[in-house]
């Protein structure tokens, strides 16, 4: 394509001639068909130097193929393409006619308000090669007779090409191939404005030898680059029809009055052949006709009269043109043509058209123009267009405005034609809208016609208010509740407001003015009113809701009224009770009364009202907690002993007051804490067993191991061991944490015999809780005598625990009286001799059984010191003259004695008390019945027992457990266990078994 054709050409002959409100002008703009959208076509502003702003251009006429800038009035091609072949009024155009395209534009000034004018204009329709030239049929066949003479002419019938100009059809080519070269040629001749293809014979044709020949044709048109087609051309040798017929005319005219009967004769077309019989015969028939030729037309093949066969109509087609054949009917038949040009006349058979539409900023709707009160004197309110499709005195027409209206009819453009008048309805007075609201204006268009025909077309104008009330909502505060967990488009509420102004200045657009807490959260039917929840509320998360609703007229300038809406969210049971930990874990004491608080859960619930009121409950509920509801205390409905139970675990279930309620559970945890309520009691050894140990045994070596154990935890069972009472010597000691005693020093002579180590096991509780334990140990070098050293041990039993218990206790009298009979009997040597004799043995004896003794207390008389006899045959003692004291009976020394051991309290466990033997109130399960075994076993007296109950304040009062595995006869190893008859009872001396005489008389026996 050629850019300059593509580009805006402006051809302007103007005659502006600017009054108040005309234009006359005459503005040809020239584009080139089927250009793409958008493209500029001309400027009105730049091209006829009208301003370009302030003004408002309207295209008025001209779519959908153009549209024009409303600033600057410039003219552009729109989506719909300008194709030339396809527009209205280029359909039947002669050669070299333009095709032209008719718009108006409407100029407003928006400044100063002066009114508005028209601007007319055409736009030449430049044809491009969007065509391809055709034949009328893809095989063309033409009949040539043989013998016929070297030169002769055979027209070719046409092909056709809707392009125009240059881009019509240029060339006609003909390629004989090898079977017609030399035989055939081509001539193309210019007839009447077309090239004019014709065959010429250059050789002889004999039907004999060959009697068709197929050639190709080709034809192109002018454009750049050329479009091209071609037809196959049959050529057909047939015998000789020497004369062609020839039309009387070679053109013939003639006038139809539109509207013309069917079968109405226009004219006839007549040729003449000189052949004779059918060689001079003619049929007559249309020569590539276009469809509305042969639509209206009738050819009579014999007699060449055309007639009318359609209804004419003047204003669908002005002239028919087209070619009649003249063909003969020889065996080769010869044609020839003539062009028939029929020109239709005008009837006054169409009366004036009247069409009304908007004008400038004044928009027409459904036959309805509006208008302000406010507008000037002269405003336009609609461009009337009055039009007659006759011609001459036919389309003379004149325009009025019936009746009695403020609104006169004003040319709109003096350079219009007669056919086609263009007027602006304005108005002529003011307009008030509270008078008249409305006008009913009709127009009346008569043509000059004989008869003359009239129409009428009306248009309403509505008179509207001019914008001067805001918008008003009643009331100004809305509130409303509105439950949560909506679903997002629930309706919320309408709001309403009123506008006393009328038509666009009272139709409502509702909008909510923008509230960053509350965007995106509502929104408002922009024509209702109805606010609706865009998404889900939760009261929890926000129970009050506020923001502005708006309400703004169509007028312009637009007014805006307001009102607040509050929404106030109600609750919904949505929200499960929540304890505030997953779970809970109290520690308590044992011992706690019932009814003690041992913890607190607290548990709150998101919701509101009834829905948050919590109630708590044990799960399962075995009686053992409650808990208060007002406080989320847990109560303690028992007592707790962490040695029965020291952990509890159980569910609290929270349900709501909601319908249905809502519930959750939390797991609890009780841990009972250790208190210090049980004292230590002794596992080994038991108070009545002993251990040997002999002399020589030398220091640091194990002699027996304390096991006790306490049944708390903890602090409270980590126990402490120490030897209180009965190691004057310091001969032992012991550990302080596994409770083993080892030997100090040396064993010295006054070491030998029985020691009662008094052992205390204290917990370390606050306060700390203890028991007492007695170990035995009887140094010597045999045990030659097990029952002398049961009854020894029997005897520590009996003995208070401040009294200690450790070796001989006649050591040191012994070495005193030893020396008082050394120096007395010195003199006397046989005397002394026999006296050192028998302390001598006396005293081996005694070093190797040693008899029962009251630890710390000096005897009358020795125990084992053989009876004297009377002192007579002692010279010097019998010079004194006194007797001698009856000596004190034996049996009430030892009964004294006994019967002070026996009067400790075994139970009184007073701060200010001596060191007591306590002994087990309950042994474990499994222990034999001790006293039943030493009361058939035993030598020494039997010894009751009455159980005590053990005060319901001290649990657990027992400090010392004698295992059975603890306790056994003796069977003189080095180790051994003396009678377990001695429990946690009070003692009650029975009738002895043996008076002390007996037990004297025995040891004596067995020294």
């Amino acid at each position: 394509m050629d850019p300059l054709l593509g580009s805006r050409i402006v051809w302007t002959i103007l005659l502006v001639s600017c009054c108040s409100r005309t234009v006359r002008s005459s503005i040809i703009y020239k584009v080139q068909e089927e250009q793409p959208p958008n493209t500029l076509i001309g400027s009105l502003a730049a091209d006829q130097g009208l301003p370009d702003s302030g003004h408002l251009y309207k295209l008025e006429m001209g779519s959908p193929y153009l549209r024009v800038d409303g600033k600057t009035g410039d003219i552009f091609t729109t989506e719909t393409p300008i194709d030339r072949e396809t527009l209205k009024d280029c359909q039947n155009l002669f050669e070299g006619e333009p095709c032209k395209l008719e718009f108006e534009v409407s100029i407003t000034d928006l400044m100063q308000n002066h009114g508005t004018r028209l601007l007319e204009g055409k736009i030449e329709v430049l044809d491009i090669n969007d065509n391809t030239p055709q034949f009328s049929s893809p095989i063309l066949t033409l009949s040539i007779p043989e013998n016929t003479l070297l030169g002769a002419l055979f027209p070719i019938p046409l092909a056709t090409d809707r392009d125009s100009g240059r881009n019509g059809i240029a060339n006609y080519e003909l390629m004989v191939g090898t079977e017609g070269q030399g035989l055939f040629g081509l001539q193309v001749a210019e007839e009447q404005e077309e090239k004019q293809p014709q065959l010429i014979v250059m050789g002889n044709l004999d039907r004999e030898q060959k009697d068709s020949y197929d050639l190709n044709i080709k034809v192109e048109d002018g454009g750049s680059p050329p479009r091209y087609s071609s037809a196959l051309l049959r050529i057909s040798i047939t015998d000789a029809n020497d004369n062609l017929p020839k039309f009387e005319k070679p053109q013939y005219e003639a006038e139809l009055l539109e509207n013309s009967p069917v079968g109405h004769s226009v004219l006839q077309v007549k040729a003449n052949d000189s052949d004779m019989g059918p060689n001079g015969e003619i049929d007559y028939s249309f020569h590539q006709a276009v469809d509305v030729v042969q639509r209206l037309l009738r050819l009579d093949r014999t007699s060449g009269v055309i007639s009318v066969k359609g209804l004419v109509d003047r204003e669908e087609i002005t002239t028919l043109r087209f070619y009649v054949i003249a063909r003969d009917k020889g065996p080769i038949p010869k044609s020839s043509k003539t062009l028939v040009i029929i020109h239709v006349k005008d009837q006054n058979d169409n009366a004036p058209t009247i069409e009304i539409r908007g004008i400038g900023l004044v928009i027409h709707q459904d036959g309805v123009a509006n208008i302000s009160e406010d507008m000037p004197i002269g405003t336009p309110v609609a461009l009337v267009q009055v039009s007659d499709r006759d011609e001459g005195e036919n389309a003379v027409v004149t325009c009025v405005v019936a009746g009695d209206v403020p609104f006169q009819l004003k040319p709109a453009s003096e350079s219009a034609s007669e056919k086609k008048r263009k007027y602006f309805l304005q108005t002529t007075t003011p307009l008030d809208y509270e008078l008249v609201k409305q006008y009913r204006i009709e127009i009346v268009a008569v043509d000059s016609g004989n008869p003359a025909l009239s129409s009428t077309n009306s248009l309403k104008v509505q008179v509207t208010d001019i914008n001067d009330n805001v918008p008003v909502f009643s009331p100004s505060l809305f509130q409303v509740d509105f439950f949560e967990n909506n679903k997002p488009g629930d309706r919320v509420l309408d709001v309403v407001a009123t506008d006393a102004d009328s038509g666009t200045n009272a139709e409502l657009t509702y909008s909510i003015i923008l509230d960053p807490s509350t965007k995106g959260l509502f929104e408002i039917n922009e024509d209702t009113g109805e606010v609706k929840a865009k998404n889900q509320l939760d009261r929890e998360h926000r129970e009050r809701y506020e923001f502005v609703v708006a309400a703004a007229d169509k007028g312009v300038p637009s007014l805006r009224g307001t009102a607040t809406v509050v929404v106030r969210v109600l609750d919904r049971n949505d929200n499960d009770p929540k304890f505030m930990l997953n779970g809970y874990s109290f520690s308590v004491l044992e011992n706690m009364p019932p009814l003690s608080p041992v913890g607190m859960v607290t548990v709150i619930d998101s919701d509101k009202g009834e829905n948050a009121h919590v109630h708590l409950s044990v799960e399962p509920d075995n009686g053992k907690f409650v808990i208060q509801n007002g406080s989320g205390t847990i109560l303690s409905s028992i007592s707790f002993d962490r040695e029965k139970e020291s952990t509890y675990t159980f569910r609290l279930k929270a349900i709501d007051g909601g319908d249905p309620p809502r519930s959750s559970y939390v797991g609890v945890t009780i841990n009972v804490l250790d208190e210090n309520d049980n004292a230590p009691y002794i596992t080994r050894p038991s108070n009545s067993s002993y251990n040997h140990l002999a002399p020589f045994t030398s220091p640091d070596t194990r002699v027996e191991k304390v096991e006790a154990e306490d049944i708390d935890t903890g602090p409270n069972a980590e126990l402490v061991f120490s030897i209180i009472g009965g190691n004057p010597h310091e001969l032992f000691r012991i550990s302080p944490s596994d409770g083993e005693i080892t030997l100090v020093k040396e064993i010295l002579r006054k070491h030998i015999g029985l020691h009662r180590l008094v052992v205390k096991v204290s917990d370390k509780g606050k306060p700390p809780r203890h028991t007492t334990a007695l170990v035995h140990i009887f140094v010597n070098e045999t045990i030659s005598n097990i029952t002398m050293v049961e009854a020894l041990v029997g005897h520590s039993l009996y003995t208070p625990l401040d009294t200690d218990i450790a070796g001989d206790p006649d050591y040191s009298q012994a070495t005193q009286r030893s020396n008082i009979l050394y120096g007395s009997l010195a003199g006397i040597a046989g005397v002394i001799v026999v006296i050192v004799v028998v302390m001598v043995i006396r005293y081996y004896l005694q070093k190797e059984a040693k008899s029962g003794y009251q630890a710390g207390k000096k005897e009358n008389k020795d125990l084992y010191a053989p009876k004297q006899g009377p002192k007579g045959n002692k010279g010097k003692k019998g010079k004194k003259g006194k007797a001698p004291k009856p000596a004190k009976p034996l049996e009430e020394d030892e009964e004294a004695s006994l019967q002070k051991g026996l009067k400790f309290n075994l139970i009184n466990d007073g701060v200010n008390d001596s060191p007591r033997i306590h002994l087990p109130l309950n042994y474990p399960p499994g222990s034999p019945d001790l006293g039943r075994h030493y009361r058939s076993n035993s030598p020494l007296p039997s010894i009751q027992l009455q159980p005590q109950s053990p005060s319901a304040s001290k649990k657990h009062q027992a400090v010392q457990d004698l295992p059975a595995t603890n306790t056994f006869v003796g069977t003189g190893d080095n180790t051994s266990t003396g009678s377990d008859q001695y429990s946690d009872y009070s003692y009650k001396a029975n009738p002895p078994k043996y008076s002390n005489k007996q037990v004297s008389d025995l040891c004596q026996t067995s020294l």
